[in-house]
């Protein structure tokens, strides 16, 4: 679903705009700096797999980078650290998946079912380090729900080129500047996962989920999807 995207411009758009009505010559038009691409996103994150999560997300994206994002959730497996990522597909929908594509009918969703629905990783919100689709699986990484809530932000994450990380589907999405402009149109889902199913107090690989789909030595606990929202 593409969205109207809002133009900010500096005095310097400005002077092009005017140098280009009032006949000025090429040499000012080519001078000009590009215009700058800035707006607000924001989702509500509500339950996915029955779990009771739910949230907001803002997010400031200007040209090729978020330049500010905050993720407040609660109702997460207490004191456990929960994945979190912006997912993008230029062949997904776009949006929060159902239980319609539980392809194994196990009444449960793992992140691969999920990725018709929201698309591949394309930004880690990690807490420290790189925020590329390399590190979706970054697990020490990730904000902690501390009594099952968590507050997160972080400043000036780049978008990044993604032609194939590992991570299932995400070969060829595009440039940065692509993903940038998707997500400021409102193609951007976030993601939180993680869930404590059985209600031991940790992840582990207890049936009927076992191992998670992405890697074995993780449970699917650690990895099953557990809230979304569409950044609109």
């Amino acid at each position: 679903m593409k969205r109207n995207t809002k133009l900010v411009l500096g005095g310097a758009g400005v002077a092009m705009l005017a140098a280009v009505s009032l006949g000025a010559g090429p040499v000012a038009a080519q001078n000009a700096k590009p215009l700058e691409k800035t707006v607000t996103l924001t989702a509500n994150l509500t339950e996915l797999n029955g779990s009771g999560a739910s949230g907001t997300a803002t997010a400031v994206v200007r040209n090729q980078k978020i330049q500010h994002i905050e993720v407040h959730a609660t109702g997460l497996t207490p004191d456990a650290p929960h994945a979190q990522h912006i997912h993008y597909g230029n062949q997904a929908l776009n949006e929060c998946p159902t239980l319609a594509l539980d392809s194994n009918g196990d009444g449960r969703l793992n992140t691969i079912e999920g990725v018709p629905a929201y698309g591949p990783v394309v930004v880690s919100l990690n807490t420290t380090g790189d925020t590329t689709p390399a590190s979706f699986l970054a697990v020490s990484r990730f904000p902690v729900s501390h009594n099952g809530s968590y507050d997160y932000s972080r400043d000036n994450i780049e978008f990044t080129d993604v032609a194939g990380t590992g991570y299932p589907g995400a070969g060829g999405l595009g440039t940065a500047k692509q993903i940038a402009d998707a997500i400021r149109d409102g193609e951007g889902v976030l993601v939180i996962h993680g869930q404590d199913y059985d209600g031991n107090g940790t992840y582990n690989f207890s049936d009927p989920e076992g191992a998670s789909e992405l890697d074995p030595n993780l449970p699917a606990e650690a990895t099953d999807p557990t809230a979304c929202g569409v950044l609109r």
